[in-house]
């Protein structure tokens, strides 16, 4: 019997150890005073993705090249925790990014500028695509506490635009094919070529919309004491263009992820 009690207080003994233990590493990657504090997490980050509709028409046929631009984020969140897991966040992220791709395209209404005119039609062939944007984007995000050391963030944000480029040009394929079908599908056949190629209007950026809204999805990882690695997904959820703008057909999304650091004041 002796035996049995001593098992049962060593159990105890050591539960209260482990626990206390835990509690003391909550603490110690908790915020910087106690388990429901706020504070403020300055965070850099890199910028890669790029804006594209979903899901991708039937129009474009091979995506020769991608590459970001830009991809710079810089920003700020004040965050409150009202229990040891379960807390709220409010930031304010300026960034700079954007993209630029190279594909070919089969009947792809677009809009082009010939010899300062506007020509409308159906093009076949190569179409290259950049765009860049600078702006301001804050989240409101539901933050839980997975562990001492890692946090998961979720919830709307909305980005506000202080400048925005989209331009391109098109041309011929590998293959040599390059030409517009003016107008329908079965039109007048304007040939275009890489040598000389065919711009898209130069207020295509005119037509973009200053405002956009969509989900945030973010993870920090506490590898100091006061220092995060973190990751985050901004998903576009509205589209790019003035619902008016006749020029492109289909809908198009920002969709761009950040990694980087923070420090957490």
């Amino acid at each position: 019997m002796k035996h049995i009690l001593s098992i049962i207080a060593a159990s105890f003994i050591l539960a209260a150890s482990v626990h206390a233990q835990q509690e003391d590493s909550w603490q110690k990657w908790g915020p910087t005073e106690g388990l429901d504090a706020g504070g403020f997490i300055v965070r850099a980050g890199y910028v890669i993705g790029g804006t594209t509709p979903l899901p991708l028409p039937a129009e474009v046929r091979k995506i020769n090249g991608f590459s970001p631009r830009g991809g710079v984020s810089l920003g700020i969140d004040g965050y409150r925790m009202f229990c040891k897991r379960w807390g709220i966040s409010l930031g304010a992220h300026f960034f700079w990014e954007g993209f630029h791709t190279n594909a070919d395209v089969k009947n792809y209404y677009v809009w082009l500028e010939q010899e300062g005119e506007i020509t409308k039609g159906y093009f076949t062939g190569t179409n290259v695509t950049n765009t860049e944007m600078w702006g301001v984007t804050i989240p409101l995000l539901a933050t839980l506490r997975m562990s001492p050391r890692w946090n998961v963030s979720v919830g709307p944000y909305m980005s506000c635009y202080f400048k925005q480029t989209f331009d391109g040009e098109v041309y011929d394929n590998d293959e040599g094919i390059g030409y517009l079908r003016e107008d329908k599908p079965t039109g007048t056949k304007i040939l275009m070529t890489r040598e000389n190629p065919t711009p898209y209007p130069e207020d295509f950026a005119d037509n973009m919309l200053p405002l956009n809204v969509g989900l945030e999805f973010c993870f920090d990882w506490k590898a100091m004491r006061h220092m995060n690695v973190f990751g985050k997904l901004d998903w576009g959820m509205t589209d790019i263009w003035r619902a008016e703008f006749e020029a492109i057909t289909f809908r198009m999304y920002p969709i761009y992820a950040t990694v980087g650091v923070a420090y957490r004041y």
